[in-house]
């Protein structure tokens, strides 16, 4: 029997949770009816859109551009702030649910799942209707809607599941990639991000369809390892399994109580980048990788806060975590002097996990992520070889302890 996968994709996950929210809180209004995002700050209009209703995309609002020009473009846009806790709690609901109908099922994300649905398909008259039950269901008990990819890939059940939305099944089975893939614009393929998408324009490539039939040596010339991938997924060749696993440890993290009270942004800034090193070595010997990065702070009053931040890329970088660290202790620090601080990371997936690049991800970036990685792993031979003293990074110097 061929293998039948899912690809379980909650619609605009962060808008449909906060809008229940909202709504089990009293509000009358549906956010899911009217033009409205989550992400930003409300007063400032800072930060980027995490999440938008269908009537905001009318206005050609986007996921992923600025707070700021989304008002622009719909001057009576309502923004709510994104609760993560919440989508937490949400999340592990579905997941659960899931679980029970079948065992092998893999998280990629917050909002999304793989299942390798053919262990239970006898149990159902097909897999999409099978598919629809369990959309229906996840409506009826939950409140939110899905869109469920079926296909005998990882990846084509992941395309799938991006075609019409909200609330539909789609299937892309490999007999079904010439009718329904390659007709698309090779935006729409997965890892196809911004910047490959020009390199391929410039090259005349404009569908699937012709990246599949294009020389792959040609892509690779251009896009390096990326252009192979894009041009294997492109013929619907991929070989990877849905990886359920057990319970696992949730996260990884450090805090330290200090000598003494912190009161200037430099002292907390040395001692956030140790804890990152920590944290990041600890990520990097267990090959993994992290989604959210977390601070938090302790007052000298024993008054405690944290603040935390997702990652578009999961990371195990050094550098990564203590910048996402550092702007979330700009973003909470109230200048009252400090007792304790830590990293905590958390959403961890395995090291080389596929992902999706954002809008703005690019050649360039690939390329620092690359050298950032090079680094790290340099530090950490050298630590484990001649001790954790042996190398230390140049800004840590001027604050090292005699």
């Amino acid at each position: 029997m061929n293998q039948i996968i899912f690809h379980i994709d909650v619609n605009s996950a962060y808008l449909s949770w906060s809008s229940l929210k909202l709504l089990s809180e009293g509000s009358a209004t549906d956010l899911r009816t009217i033009p409205s995002i989550v992400g930003g700050d409300i007063e400032r209009r800072h930060g980027v859109v995490l999440a938008k209703s269908i009537p905001a995309k009318s206005y050609g609002i986007v996921t992923g551009e600025p707070v700021v020009n989304a008002v622009k473009k719909c001057p009576g846009l309502t923004i709510v702030s994104p609760e993560h806790a919440f989508y937490e709690k949400k999340s592990a609901e579905l997941m659960q649910f899931l679980n029970d109908i079948c065992p092998d099922t893999e998280q990629a994300s917050i909002d999304e799942c793989y299942m390798d649905f053919t262990s239970v398909s006898h149990l159902y008259p097909s897999a999409k209707e099978a598919a629809v039950s369990i959309k229906d269901s996840i409506y009826r008990l939950f409140g939110f809607t899905v869109n469920i990819g079926i296909s005998d890939r990882k990846v084509l059940a992941k395309m799938a599941s991006d075609f019409k939305k909200p609330n539909l099944v789609h299937t892309l089975y490999s007999h079904e990639i010439r009718e329904k893939l390659w007709p698309l614009p090779v935006s729409s393929l997965f890892m196809c991000g911004r910047s490959s998408v020009d390199t391929l324009h410039k090259l005349g490539i404009l569908t699937i369809g012709e990246l599949a039939k294009t020389d792959s040596s040609i892509l690779v010339s251009h896009l390096k390892s990326h252009g192979m991938l894009l041009w294997n997924y492109a013929n619907g060749i991929d070989d990877s399994k849905v990886m359920s696993q057990p319970a696992k440890r949730k996260g990884v993290g450090n805090s330290v109580t200090l000598s003494r009270d912190v009161t200037k942004r430099e002292e907390a800034a040395h001692t956030l980048l140790k804890l990152a090193e920590s944290v990041g070595s600890h990520l990097r010997a267990s090959h993994e990788a992290a989604g959210l990065v977390c601070l938090e702070i302790k007052y000298s009053s024993f008054q405690s806060v944290s603040h935390q931040m997702t990652l578009e890329i999961p990371s195990a970088s050094t550098k990564v975590i203590y910048q996402t660290a550092l702007s979330l202790f700009d973003a909470v620090w109230n200048r009252n002097p400090i007792r304790l601080l830590g990293i905590r990371t958390s959403r961890l997936v395995p090291e080389g996990e596929p992902v999706q690049l954002s809008l703005f991800d690019g050649q360039n970036s690939l390329a620092e992520n690359e050298k950032q990685k090079k680094l790290d792993a340099a530090l950490d031979a050298i630590r484990e070889k001649h001790g954790a003293d042996a190398v230390f990074r140049g800004s840590l110097l001027p604050f090292r302890e005699q």
